[in-house]
């Protein structure tokens, strides 16, 4: 992108790995956005072949950067490095915006200037059909460490967070290939409020191939995750008690499942993990 173009207020990070058809529509659904003062960086994490932004491959506000495959931890990082953007709003290549999104929360921030990071409600669909989530997936407002350890209330393409903050934070853990969001979630959410704009301004896909969040074994990452904020000194003794019981809990389910399908030695891993923490 030029050097001479107005520096944007917000910066939007999409990361892809061949989703050419599905990137094209949420492209789509970024510039179609009421707040125009905006950039998009598309970070192709090495996709087998090079992704396009068409019908809109001439547009001075988008940059596409390619990488090695290096997963979407890295992706996300990359972008938010090459970010001009004073506010940092992430989507997904497999989900989409509804047109007041963006205007929405930078409102919300205008308003709030303490906040640091907020997201919005969601419309779920699935094969093309409308859900309705389950009572223990609705988001709240504020300090919601507690909720947030059992799954991941947070949704990356719901979000928008002040740059110099997640830069803070230190991103997303690039080690993590899976759960990356839910580990920055928990380590922003027990120091900092995630705010709530109670209105679906997000339309969160699933139900094709190629998502994390529908991989096998996703667990053992969450138990990663949670090994890191157990370790963290910014917990209370009642957080840090509250993680450890989940930590259990994921566990023994993982353990489980590893010994049922033969498993033994992975099972004995987290038993072990298990005593060491109860």
């Amino acid at each position: 992108m030029a050097d001479d173009l107005q520096t944007p207020l917000v910066s939007v990070v999409i990361p892809v790995y061949n989703r050419r058809t599905m990137l094209i529509e949420a492209v789509e659904s970024v510039l179609k956005q009421t707040l125009g003062d905006l950039e998009v960086i598309i970070v192709d994490d090495g996709s087998a072949e090079a992704v396009t932004v068409s019908p809109a491959p001439g547009d001075p506000r988008i940059t596409v950067l390619r990488q090695e495959n290096k997963g979407v931890s890295a992706a996300r990082n990359l972008g938010v490095a090459r970010a001009r953007g004073a506010y940092i709003a992430f989507l997904d290549s497999d989900d989409l915006w509804l047109p007041e999104k963006l205007k929405r929360q930078t409102a919300f921030f205008a308003a709030h200037p303490e906040a640091l990071i907020c997201q919005t409600e969601e419309i779920w669909i699935k094969n093309g059909r409308r859900l309705n989530p389950a009572r223990k997936h609705r988001k709240s407002s504020g300090m919601i460490f507690l909720p947030s350890l059992e799954l991941c209330l947070v949704s990356p393409s719901a979000v928008m967070i002040k740059k110099t903050f997640f830069q803070e934070m230190g991103g997303f853990d690039e080690s993590l290939p899976a759960c990356e969001d839910y580990d920055l979630w928990l380590r922003i959410s027990c120091r900092f409020p995630v705010y709530l704009i109670d209105e679906p301004l997000v339309i969160k896909r699933g139900g094709h191939a190629g998502q994390l969040s529908a991989a096998p074994g996703l667990d053992r990452f969450r138990i990663r995750a949670l090994q890191k904020i157990i370790a963290s000194p910014h917990l209370t003794e009642a957080m840090r008690k509250a993680a450890q019981a989940v930590l259990i809990k994921k566990c023994r389910i993982y353990a489980g499942g590893c010994a049922k399908r033969n498993r033994p030695a992975e099972a004995e891993e987290y038993y072990r993990l298990i005593d060491t923490v109860a």
